[in-house]
């Protein structure tokens, strides 16, 4: 079974974003980028996965600029078979990025697609299901725990009343959630091997896929900034000050 990955580059966790002053967007020059840490978590199962004998190979894909050939050499430093990067010099729309990703799913016949469950710039958490939705194909989301018996796959999901465990036939694809694994400490004769594996590049058109923006973005702004807080005396003082800010009757 071949397995496809998903790989976003994004502005590094430990980053402070800054809002450009027009607030069209955030400022990126000269900030450091990384792998989606999500997507380090996909990546991470699904080398498990190849470990235990369940996989025969792995494929890392990203969606974006030229520079996103740097984070693929990470994937493929920490384990990754081969990589192909959609290059796409502007941001895409998770609708579109599920297109992409989908155009090459069908042309390498995966048997399983393993994508974080969102990417931490925008928060949307939605191509993991889209893509499912156009490869009409089972989808286990928020899964902190994986298991492949044959023809399917077992899930264990996070959701608002607890855990659910689902099983679900393949190919399918899976989106992880934070606690399914720890990802793996990428070292240093792993990165020159990396050097070496396939990194191939296509674009969208190549894929039949053409972009259609059906978002725009009006403004960004920083989050307001969070009030002091202040000590009370006892659950009266409490409800005296609730009231005054009208969060209670």
């Amino acid at each position: 079974m071949k397995i496809l990955v998903g790989v976003k580059r994004v502005v590094d966790y430990n980053v402070r974003v800054r809002v450009k002053p027009d607030g069209s967007g955030v400022t990126l020059d000269g900030v450091k980028m990384s792998i989606n840490p999500f997507d380090e978590i996909a990546l991470e199962e699904a080398l498990r996965i190849r470990e235990r004998g369940e996989a025969s190979e792995i494929l890392a894909v990203s969606v974006g600029p030229e520079e996103a050939q740097t984070q693929l050499r990470g994937a493929l430093a920490m384990g990754a078979d081969r990589a192909v990067l959609i290059r796409h010099e502007t941001e895409l729309e998770p609708f579109d990025v599920a297109r992409a990703i989908l155009a090459i799913a069908r042309r390498e016949q995966v048997g399983l697609a393993i994508l974080g469950k969102q990417a931490i710039d925008n928060d949307a958490g939605q191509t993991g299901a889209m893509l499912a939705a156009l490869w009409d194909r089972p989808q286990a989301t928020f899964t902190s725990k994986l298991v492949l018996k044959g023809n399917t796959l077992q899930a264990v999901r996070e959701v608002d009343a607890g855990l659910e465990t689902i099983e679900i036939d393949l190919p399918a694809v899976v989106t992880a959630d934070l606690r399914l694994n720890e990802p793996r400490y990428i070292k240093m004769p792993d990165i020159m091997k990396a050097k070496k594996k396939p990194l191939d590049i296509t674009d969208l058109a190549t894929l039949g896929v053409t972009p259609g923006p059906k978002l725009t973005v009006l403004k960004t702004e920083t989050s307001p900034q969070r009030t002091r807080g202040i000590l009370v005396k006892d659950v009266e003082e409490l409800l005296v000050e609730l009231r005054k800010r009208g969060v209670v009757p």
